[in-house]
């Protein structure tokens, strides 16, 4: 079984650059993921790397598959300067550990609640995942591994995550394109959901 975190990496500084920091989190019972930041003008980007070091298990599974099974790192894209962004590092790695902690296969559509503001004074606690394929593409694995995807990660208020939860995540998407929402502003308000 080859190591894929290295592979990883490669991928995010091809498509990215080289990180102008990096952090680290370890919780209990749990691999190590670090957050590596890149800046890119005025936008900063903040990369997970350690989720896709297993393959997210199905819940319901009664032995993980140690090889099978959908892998992902986490991609947040901010306006820099905007406010102090660089405390997402914490709420991101919990966010990556969440398949090793609770089980959870994180997939495009879902909702992630870290419970508290992703960044201080934050109007969004929960974030909408989006699907992967654009900013950094998919690393392929050799068979029978699946690919590494890289998933966006879109802010939402509490109101957004709510008519998310009723209208489902391509009615949010839609609404926040035809409105022109820019979902890279840091302190943005919420969409009108009228």
């Amino acid at each position: 079984m080859v190591d894929v975190l290295p592979l990883v990496e490669a991928r995010l500084r091809t498509a990215l650059g080289e990180p102008d920091a990096r952090a680290a989190v370890t919780f209990l019972g749990t691999d190590r993921i670090e957050v590596l930041r890149f800046t890119d003008g005025d936008v900063v980007r903040y990369a997970t790397l350690g989720m896709s070091a297993q393959p997210m298990a199905d819940p319901t599974a009664v032995l993980a598959d140690p090889v099978k099974g959908p892998r992902a790192e986490l991609v947040l894209s901010v306006r820099h300067g905007l406010a102090d962004t660089d405390k997402v590092l914490r709420p991101l790695a919990v966010l990556a550990a969440s398949p090793q902690v609770e089980g959870v296969v994180v997939a495009p559509g879902a909702s992630l609640d870290v419970g508290d503001p992703l960044w201080p004074g934050a109007p969004f606690t929960s974030v909408l995942v989006a699907e992967s394929g654009g900013l950094v593409e998919d690393l392929e694995l050799d068979a029978p591994a699946d690919p590494v995807r890289f998933l966006p990660l879109l802010p939402m208020t509490p109101n957004e995550a709510a008519w998310k939860r009723v209208h489902g995540a391509q009615a949010l998407q839609e609404r926040w394109l035809t409105q022109g929402t820019d979902l890279r502003d840091p302190v943005r308000v919420s969409v009108s959901l009228d």
